[in-house]
């Protein structure tokens, strides 16, 4: 564009910076958009690695329960568990191991422990499970 008046310059320029700006305010439009999607994300993992961490240390407890006990474990047992992120079922399996010996002789009073925790994340089913043999002479 060709301009010949000192007035067409200076509109010229004008409309040019208004131009400027407007970039200037989509990129840090955009950019305010994304930071903000990434700390939710970051507040969202966050959230998440706080409610494993105490399905985690429940299932830790029992597990210490159960082998603290010297009776044998029950064959099924199930409990529900609130927390601060709702509730959590625990299932608890106890069944004999049937663990042999090379020369195939049976080891009695060996017992595996399944415990299942499960529970909602987000509308989700979620569920962890720790498996652990205990002995309990007969």
């Amino acid at each position: 564009m060709r301009c010949d008046k000192p007035s067409e310059v200076r509109k010229f320029r004008r409309a040019f910076a208004l131009y400027e700006v407007l970039l200037g305010i989509t990129i840090f439009a955009i950019g305010v958009i994304a930071l903000g999607r990434a700390v939710e994300n970051c507040l969202n993992a966050s959230t998440i690695n706080a409610e494993e961490g105490v399905v985690r240390q429940i299932l830790s407890n029992r597990m210490a329960e159960v082998q603290a006990t010297k009776a044998v474990p029950e064959d099924s047992k199930e409990f529900k568990v609130d927390t601060n992120y709702g509730g959590i079922k625990v299932v608890q399996k106890a069944t004999a191991a049937e663990l042999t010996e090379p020369d195939n002789t049976l080891l009695n009073g060996i017992y595996l422990v399944t415990l299942t925790a499960q529970w909602q994340q987000g509308g989700v089913p979620q569920s962890k499970q720790v498996k652990f043999y205990v002995y309990r002479p007969g």
